[in-house]
């Protein structure tokens, strides 16, 4: 005879407790996810005096990237660093925003500042690799740019540097996008020679006046405009020999 305890302690084995289906573990959702590149930068512990004392945490700036031209980076706080670390990541997945890359490097030269820190990045040559260190190359490498030179310039706090890479990062575009899009906006269209000819050719048709026509008109014109001129002092003369 089985009894109702016994039931119930199959329903609670089974995980279907109140009909409710049993969750998987949280390891093979996160095993589902693809497989992103994550560093941290910098991890500092920081100590804020209060009346009691001294309460310690830290904090870690974290970069993460896929390799394919996304890249986030954001700063996380905790009263221990894995949680600091965990929470950085976190903030970084959701802060990732992509970049214009072209053939392996960077499109164009491109410079930012943030705060003290200032980044100088600089397209280079297939084969050329990363040329920068800190948080600048932990930034360029989770974009998935393989060839980039770059300069840092001001402070040296790492932090504003990754900061002011990935602002150098997002003020990046496309030269033949960017032209297409701003000629669509202004609606800008240089006519070639050939085209303006043949307007030309269309609008002398429809007055029904050919260009030649209208050449020598204007030169028959200005012959009788100067024989009127050369008339004029030969009867002033005539006048004065008369008196």
């Amino acid at each position: 005879m089985v009894t109702q305890s016994e039931t119930s302690r199959e329903s609670r084995s089974d995980g279907n407790r109140r009909g409710r289906p049993r969750r998987r573990p949280r390891r093979e959702e996160a095993s589902d996810r693809p497989e992103l590149f994550e560093r941290a930068v910098k991890i500092r512990r920081v100590s804020k005096v209060v009346k009691g004392g001294r309460n310690l945490s830290f904090s870690a700036m974290m970069v993460v990237g896929d390799f394919n031209g996304s890249v986030g980076a954001a700063l996380g706080k905790a009263a221990s660093v894995p949680d600091a670390v965990r929470k950085g990541r976190q903030n970084a997945e959701r802060a990732m925003q992509p970049i214009v890359t072209k053939e392996g490097t960077i499109p164009h030269e491109v410079f930012a500042k943030y705060g003290s820190a200032k980044v100088l990045l600089l397209p280079a040559a297939p084969g050329t690799g990363v040329i920068a260190g800190g948080g600048v190359r932990a930034v360029i490498e989770a974009a998935g740019i393989q060839d980039v030179l770059s300069k840092t310039y001001g402070g040296n706090n790492p932090v504003n540097s990754v900061r002011a890479t990935l602002k150098a990062l997002s003020m990046l575009r496309d030269p033949q996008a960017e032209r297409a899009r701003r000629l669509g906006l202004t609606g800008v269209h240089t006519p070639s020679p050939s085209s303006v000819a043949e307007d030309a050719e269309t609008e002398n048709s429809e007055n029904g006046s050919p260009v030649e026509e209208q050449s020598v008109e204007d030169a028959s014109s200005v012959e009788s405009s100067s024989d009127v001129a050369t008339e004029t002092p030969e009867t002033e003369d005539s006048k004065s020999e008369q008196d």
